[in-house]
């Protein structure tokens, strides 16, 4: 399903990374977020391809739709 996306405990503490990059799929959501286009961190980060990024986004979609509950 997120074949570009590796999860492994002694990478970058175990949080998601992009094929085992150090380099976090939360990082690539907050460079999207505040703005950056794919092709301007694929041009920032030259170990990214624009599939990286597109599947991080995919991979933070599928994260966000899962069932969340209310704190009160």
């Amino acid at each position: 399903m997120f074949n570009r996306i590796k999860i492994d405990p002694a990478v970058c503490e175990g949080k998601a990374t992009i094929r085992g990059i150090r380099i976090t799929v939360e990082f690539v959501l907050k460079l999207l977020g505040s703005g950056y286009s794919a092709k301007e961190i694929v041009e920032e980060y030259p170990l990214l391809e624009l599939e990286d990024i597109y599947e991080a986004a995919r991979y933070g979609a599928w994260l966000a739709s899962d069932r969340t509950i209310a704190v009160p």
